[in-house]
């Protein structure tokens, strides 16, 4: 492993045993008044990002099984998203060439770095057969409804997401990026998508008081939105400073780690009102005690392609 490998791998570990020991605290430090349940919530979060970022070190050694656990992770999202939402027979044909088709295709076209079909596959074609397929199985009863709540969880479980192992093929014209690069821009991407969700439950717990959005999540507040940003930004630059990142110039570095906590923020608001709506906690129960796999990439769904384009453009020459 090359010395920038190492010093992100160490970063990585300081700030998730740092993460780790936060909550260990909170958790003991009963007469802060804190809400046990919103620290127990944190301290899974943590407990999953270990086993998540143990799983991502696979992408050093090999880009296939990478984009291989992404196409897994992807086709568990969507059942949870699809699940948690009633359906109606008719919409199971559609499903079954959702599930079956679409999703394992979009991930063979980014193993093969195809981006100019994998970039188009779902957002064209997808899309279009999605409403055409249940409009032929004769079943008009909230067409639009059930068309759109596919569509939906297509673009976020599975398109979106693909951008993230497609990171691993990124080569910009002139950027020059070894696979070394393009491995450490993933963990740059994941690392920071879930660190912001730290920091901003951090700053929401000690300096919150005006939540964003009540029915939808009340541990959401401006001050843990705009502290997350800043404080990823400055995190951001700061790997760059110690070399772990591929970006030359350090407000590349500043502007992608704000974006990344920006779209996370927004990944996770936005299906926090899908709970909402339909009344649960948590997309599905995986893991006993972490939520489903989607409560744990809401985030990661969002940043994944606002980060792909905007690295494609900072580092072409």
């Amino acid at each position: 492993m090359g010395e920038q490998n190492t010093v992100l791998a160490a970063t990585v570990v300081g700030v998730l045993f740092i993460a780790t020991l936060v909550g260990k605290v909170l958790s003991r430090q009963t007469q802060l008044g804190l809400n046990p349940a919103a620290i127990e919530a944190y301290n899974s979060r943590v407990r999953s990002w270990w086993i998540i970022c143990c799983l991502l070190a696979v992408a050093f050694f090999s880009r296939g099984a990478t984009v291989a656990l992404f196409g897994f992770i992807s086709f568990w999202a969507l059942r949870e998203f699809i699940t948690l939402t009633p359906t109606r027979l008719s919409d199971h044909r559609a499903l079954f060439w959702v599930f079956f088709f679409f999703t394992p295709l979009q991930y063979v076209l980014v193993g093969q770095n195809a981006h100019e079909w994998f970039s188009i596959l779902i957002p064209v074609f997808a899309f279009l057969f999605i409403p055409m397929r249940i409009a032929i199985a004769g079943d008009p009863k909230r067409f639009l409804e059930r068309a759109s709540k596919i569509q939906a969880g297509l673009l976020v479980c599975v398109y979106c997401l693909s951008y993230a192992p497609a990171l691993l093929y990124l080569n910009p014209r002139g950027a020059g990026l070894t696979r070394s690069d393009n491995a450490r821009l993933l963990f740059f991407l994941v690392t920071l998508s879930l660190l912001s969700e730290a920091i901003q439950f951090a700053w929401s717990r000690l300096y919150g008081s005006h939540v964003i959005a009540p029915e939808i999540n009340q541990s959401r507040t401006w001050e843990g939105f705009l502290g997350s940003a800043v404080t990823t930004a400055l995190i951001g630059v700061t790997l760059y400073e110690i070399g772990a990142t591929p970006f030359t110039v350090f407000w590349h570095a500043a502007l992608v780690s704000m974006l990344i906590a920006v779209m996370g923020f927004a990944g996770a608001m936005t299906l926090s009102a899908v709970k909402r709506d339909r009344r649960v906690k948590d997309y599905g129960t995986l893991i006993e005690g972490h939520g489903g796999v989607l409560d744990r990439i809401d985030a990661l769904c969002f940043a994944a392609p606002v980060f792909y384009y905007t690295t494609r453009a900072l580092l072409q020459t």
